[in-house]
């Protein structure tokens, strides 16, 4: 009699709560992690009704090395929403903004550099190049070095974080979205003179040695999570922004975290983005902080 009553009794009680919108299952808690050594960071406090994250991704990387931690799995889990630095799963978008990555005014390559110079860079790109030459002699030049330092990679087969994270997000319908469009990223290239981008291109092409190296290290700073290591070489000449931090890093920075308040109040959201803007003073970690959020790492 007495084992009825209670059997009704939670019976009502899970009745009425299920009447005001309230689970009683709970959804596993991330762990926290024991150091800052971590990629993936919760952030909590001033009001927000639920908790939402913020990881580093590394966008190329050996397919090997682009996995999920059991933890980082327990957040995507339990998110509404994923934003990335663009909206990955809007094709229209990617597609409608090829223009975008051509040069102003029709400049090419051809346009910077001498006869021996365009050359070298033609063989090599129609060598090593994933695209015809004459596809590509248009792009932003900062483009291309990006796919130099990518050529330089030993695996047989290459991924990004974002990859992976839109692959179980996909899974479990979780809504897609972007801080930035394609059109602005690449738009943010033409603040930084063409001269000096080309420049940069025919250096990497001249050091493939040094590209190599330079793509280990990355990936070995990656995926030991060290933030102080990952600003240091981000921000270093090695990491190829030095001189343009601010266009390249910290504005972005900036505007995300304008961002962040009105997109993680309404729901609780993994933002996605690359490593080298979570740490450093004028990182989004810290941005956040001064806002008056908590930020916790977890563990990876």
């Amino acid at each position: 009699m007495h084992q009825e009553l209670l059997r009704m009794k939670m019976s009502f009680v899970a009745g009425l709560l299920a009447f005001l919108g309230i689970s009683c299952s709970s959804q596993p808690v991330p762990e926290k992690a024991k150091d800052k050594n971590t990629l993936l960071w919760e952030i909590t406090g001033k009001g927000l009704k639920q908790p939402s994250y913020f990881f580093g991704t590394m966008h190329i990387l050996c397919s090997e090395d682009a996995g999920i931690s059991p933890n980082f799995k327990t957040v995507i889990n339990n998110v509404a929403q994923v934003y990335f630095e663009i909206d990955m799963d809007n094709m229209a978008d990617m597609f409608g903004s090829m223009g975008d990555m051509a040069m102003k005014d029709g400049k090419t390559l051809k346009d910077f550099y001498n006869e021996a110079e365009y050359e070298k860079v033609k063989n090599w790109f129609s060598k090593h190049g994933q695209l015809p030459f004459s596809m590509i002699e248009n792009y932003k030049p900062m483009l291309l070095s990006s796919m130099v330092g990518e050529s330089e990679m030993d695996c047989p087969e290459k991924a990004g974080m974002e990859m992976s994270i839109m692959q179980l997000a996909t899974k479990r319908k979780i809504e897609i979205k972007g801080l930035e469009t394609m059109s602005y990223q690449a738009g943010i290239l033409d603040s930084i003179p063409y001269e000096e981008q080309a420049k940069e291109l025919l250096e990497s092409i001249d050091s493939v040695h040094a590209q190599k190296i330079m793509m280990a290290k990355l990936t070995a700073e990656y995926k030991s999570q060290n933030m102080d290591s990952i600003d240091l070489l981000t921000t270093s000449d090695e990491g190829g922004v030095n001189k343009y931090l601010d266009i390249m890093l910290y504005n972005r920075n900036r505007n995300w975290v304008k961002l962040f308040t009105g997109i993680a109040s309404r729901k609780s959201t993994l933002f996605a983005v690359g490593a080298g803007h979570l740490p450093g003073e004028n990182g989004v970690l810290n941005l956040l902080k001064k806002m008056g959020y908590t930020v916790t790492p977890l563990k990876n």
